[in-house]
């Protein structure tokens, strides 16, 4: 995410600069547009003036029981691969009936904490130690990608596509291959 757009603050599309007051500032975006498009690779520039600023970031929200459902039902959206993100596009992690119980048995088993107040949701350290060992084994496993190629072969599947068996055997490799990485 970008957080300070720098230098693009000054080259805005001509669309955005005609939509801005076309005073001065607008004449200075444009005169600025055209000095950086002056420059060429390994040319020197005379800096008139730079300042530092002291900002702190802040951390994002912490999912809450709400947020957390929300965030697995659009996992597709962080999917780059046009077709997979279609394949997950309507079903996310989990369905609209299991979202919920997958939390509970996540709270359950000690992977998380839900604060009955705020319903803020925080890993315990059991938890974060199963995702390091998952992110460090098996990274794949934490990518929706992943869910949405799956998804894509139970789909084939259930259209007769493929066979059952042909399925089974490619997600038996694919754990295999992964088990055997871990063994070496």
């Amino acid at each position: 995410m970008c957080v300070k757009q720098g230098y693009l603050e000054i080259a805005k599309s001509s669309k955005e600069a005609k939509k801005e007051d076309k005073g001065e500032e607008g004449e200075e975006e444009k005169g600025n547009l055209d000095i950086l498009n002056s420059l060429k690779k390994g040319q020197e520039i005379t800096v008139k003036n730079f300042e530092t600023k002291t900002a702190e970031t802040s951390p994002p929200t912490r999912y809450n029981s709400g947020s957390i459902i929300l965030a697995m039902e659009n996992a597709g959206k962080l999917i780059e691969d046009e077709e997979l993100r279609e394949q997950i596009k309507g079903a996310g992690i989990g369905t609209s009936a299991t979202r919920a119980e997958i939390m509970k048995k996540l709270e359950k088993i000690n992977y998380i904490e839900i604060n009955k107040k705020t319903q803020i949701i925080t890993p315990t350290k059991k938890g974060e130690l199963i995702y390091d060992v998952v992110r460090q084994s098996m990274p794949d496993m934490l990518n929706p990608k992943l869910t949405a190629s799956w998804e894509k072969g139970l789909e084939m599947v259930a259209k007769k596509e493929i066979h059952a068996e042909e399925f089974m055997q490619k997600l038996e490799a694919y754990v295999k291959s992964k088990i055997n990485k871990l063994v070496i």
